[in-house]
């Protein structure tokens, strides 16, 4: 089963190489379309409801959507991000270049491989535009100026009860498991608190909201920044 979901990601990030290898058509304003080369990250506390919105987000805003499953397999996969890397052209590579050498910098970090790997491929993502990435640290890899931040959390009861699938007990240690694992990760390797909401153009707290209206207000405040 691993291997057949493995060989399934492999085609959907063959299918968007293809997508950035198609010239680009002339800009057309359309009602919902997205700003050119315009990116959207999303970050979540657990069982938020994030994959659903960011799903919803992306079709609505006719975006392409980067799963953290995907951009994870890509980054552990010399292959597959070398295939990512080279979809830019020289002058984008060269930007994108830039912007992670003063990343580094900036933020001390002493890159080890999957670092190398997972940086470039989010930020020639980043380069391309017109996605909505799902976790990995993309808010602490991408330039601020250039992309648009949301943090979605959640109380803790509705979050449990979201991912209640046998005890309470079993989902409240699922939610506290991940959540660790997710604010490790980015402190291990971007120096940062995912919690802090200075990161982030837009924090939602998903107390009062369903996962549509959330999707709205996120595209409502989309419109406005920098508008």
């Amino acid at each position: 089963m691993r291997n057949k979901a493995l060989r399934s990601e492999d085609v959907m990030v063959e299918d968007q190489l293809a997508k950035w290898r198609v010239p680009e058509p002339a800009p057309v304003k359309e009602a919902g379309a997205a700003k050119a080369k315009s990116v959207i990250t999303i970050s979540r506390e657990t069982g938020c409801g994030a994959t659903q919105i960011a799903q919803k987000l992306a079709d609505a805003l006719k975006m392409d959507l980067m799963g953290s499953k995907i951009i994870q397999m890509v980054a552990e996969s010399t292959e597959m991000s070398e295939k990512v890397v080279q979809s830019l052209d020289e002058k984008e590579i060269t930007k994108r270049d830039e912007w992670l050498s003063a990343l580094f910098d900036r933020r001390n970090l002493w890159p080890d491989q999957y670092l190398q790997h997972l940086t470039k491929v989010i930020s020639t993502i980043g380069r391309h535009g017109n996605a909505v990435i799902l976790g990995r640290g993309a808010t602490f890899i991408l330039p601020h100026e250039e992309t648009f931040s949301v943090r979605i959390i959640a109380p803790w009861e509705k979050r449990t009860e979201n991912a209640l699938k046998t005890t309470r007990e079993e989902a409240q240690r699922y939610l506290a498991n991940t959540d660790s694992s997710r604010e490790a990760f980015v402190r291990k390797y971007f120096n940062a608190d995912v919690t802090d909401p200075a990161y982030y153009d837009l924090v939602l707290n998903m107390r009062g909201f369903s996962i549509d209206s959330a999707v709205k207000a996120i595209i409502a405040a989309f419109n406005s920044w920098k508008s």
